[in-house]
This record gives structure tokens, sequence and C-alpha cells, in this order.
């Protein structure tokens, strides 16, 4: 990631993590009860509200009836793998993981932030690599919150936080790749993919941290060149793996001759000058590397 997009931190004055924009969010365990013993204490209240108005009580039992009716808007059910954020007037007050029925102030207002595993399959994003060449790139994300606060107080929309950084960690993880290496050095998109996959998801966790999110795994699942070029480079592909094959043939043709010339030698078969040695050479090449099958001429007469 670039100088420009780091975001500097130290701890602020409250705990707080401070940004150039001023101090992010940080977690906290809200204040709630376990909601079925209030509820049963609620009920019995109730119980005490209806006997007062039924022995004649009526300034009590309306007013314990009004103080039950705003008690019970403090209820509220945690489901699993979701969180409930707490404000108060305005002020973040804390979040409430665990799972079941809870009681808390009131007044607070609780907003539901699910902290389930999702995907974000991003879509085919036409870019340029190293080389300047265009390509179609498109990768999974599987993500999850780990920070309720960070992730409703500091970003508008952490789902569309997501999608947005994604898409700029993907361009920017294609600009610093070739598509294909042809020179057999360094790491190219095409040819290193889990390293190219642990690049994007260090990224994206510099990016998405701010966020309160968790990158899990990023991997490519679409890559390729552009239509408008995709001919060109494979027949680029395929000349250099001609290349390649036609230098592992030649190598070991000249391995073959190097070792007839020296088992003749060395078991006195047949003496041969330099100019026949050439000769002997030239024609075992021609018959080592030649695609078809060659056709020998006999020659039944002298050497010389």
């Amino acid at each position: 990631m670039s100088e420009l997009n780091k975001v500097p931190e130290v701890v602020g004055p409250e705990g707080g993590i401070s940004t150039r924009n001023g101090v992010a969010s940080v977690e906290r365990a809200a204040f709630g009860l376990p909601g079925v013993p209030i509820f049963l204490l609620w009920l019995v209240l109730v119980a005490a509200a209806v006997w007062l108005l039924v022995a004649g009580q009526f300034l009590l039992g309306v007013g314990l009836g009004v103080l039950l009716l705003f008690a019970v808007i403090g209820f509220f059910i945690v489901q699993p793998n979701q969180a409930k954020v707490l404000t108060l007037f305005g002020r973040y007050v804390g979040t409430e993981r665990r799972n079941g029925m809870y009681w808390t102030n009131p007044l607070t207002i609780r907003k539901n932030v699910s902290l389930r595993i999702r995907n974000f399959n991003s879509e085919r994003l036409k870019v340029n690599d190293l080389s300047g060449n265009p390509i179609e790139i498109a990768a999974v994300i599987v993500w999850r919150v780990v920070d309720s606060a960070r992730a409703t107080f500091d970003v508008e929309d952490y789902v569309e936080f997501v999608a947005i950084q994604s898409e700029t960690a993907l361009r920017h993880l294609a600009s610093q790749y070739p598509y294909d290496n042809y020179e057999e050095s360094g790491k190219s998109l095409r040819g290193n993919a889990d390293e190219v996959a642990e690049a994007l998801g260090r990224e994206l966790a510099a990016r998405l941290r701010h966020a309160g999110v968790e990158v899990l795994e990023a991997r490519l699942s679409h890559l390729a060149y552009s239509p408008e070029i995709a001919g060109a480079m494979l027949q680029r592909q395929q000349a250099s793996a001609i290349i390649a094959a036609r230098a592992q043939i030649v190598q070991g043709a000249v391995g073959m001759v190097q070792m007839a010339l020296r088992e003749l030698a060395e078991q006195n078969i047949v003496e041969l000058d330099e100019e026949r040695k050439a000769q002997m050479v030239s024609n075992l090449l021609v018959v080592l590397t030649s695609e078809r099958g060659t056709q020998p001429i006999v020659n039944a007469g002298s050497l010389y």
C-alpha cells in the first residue's frame, strides 16, 4: 500500500485510536441485564399494578403501569452471530454480543450488526498490468465484522466500503505484477497465484481494518487478457513454449553427439578426422532435432 493510503494512528486520550480525521471508535461491552429474570419481575409488577387498580389505588396503579410500559421497551433479543450496538443520546455506550434476551436502558437506540462471514464477488475489472497490457481481473473476498463500533460509526456504510476498497486494492494489485513473466524471473499474476493472493489479502487487511472488518481469504476468481489482445498474446505464449521446447531438444541432441564421439574415441571403433567429425555431428543433429523421421542414405563406397 502506498504512503498516501496509510492512516497514522496513535492512542487517543480516552483509549481510542486517533487518526488524521479524529478518534476512531473501539468496541466495548454494553450494560445489559439477563432478560428472563427481568421479564418475570416485570410480570409480577404488572400483577401488582392490576391489584392496585382493583383495590382502588388508581393513582399508584396507573403510575406503575406507565413505568412498566416504559420499561418493556428495554427488552431486546440478540440472535446468534449478531450484535446490538447501543447509543444513548448520540453517545456510543457499548455492544451486546451475547446471544439471548436482555434488558437495558429503555432510552438507548439499538442497531443490529451481523457478525457472520460474508463473500464479496467483485465485478470483472479491466485494468493494465505492470507491462501495460490490458487484462480482465476479478476476485472473491471472504470477510466479517470484528469491531461493530468501527463498522457502525467510522464509515458511512461498511458493506459499500468493503466493495469499493476491494476493487481499489484489486486494481492496485494488478498494476504491480505482469500477467505473465516471459523472462522467468520475478512474479506474475498467472504464475504465482498463491503469492498474489497473499499480497491482495495483506492490502485488503490494511484498508478494511479502519472499518472493523477482518479479511479471512482473498483469491482471484478471473484472470484473462482483454479480448482485443487475447489472440496476439496466445500466439506469444505458443511461440514461447515452442522456443523453450526447441532449446531443450537442442541441448539434449548436443549431449548425445558428445557422448557418441566420446564412445567412438574411447573404444577405438573408427578414427575420424575433423572434417568427418563435423559431417557426423551435422548428420546426428539433423536426425535428433528433426520434427519428422529422417530417411538415411547408405554410402556403399569409401568414406573418402
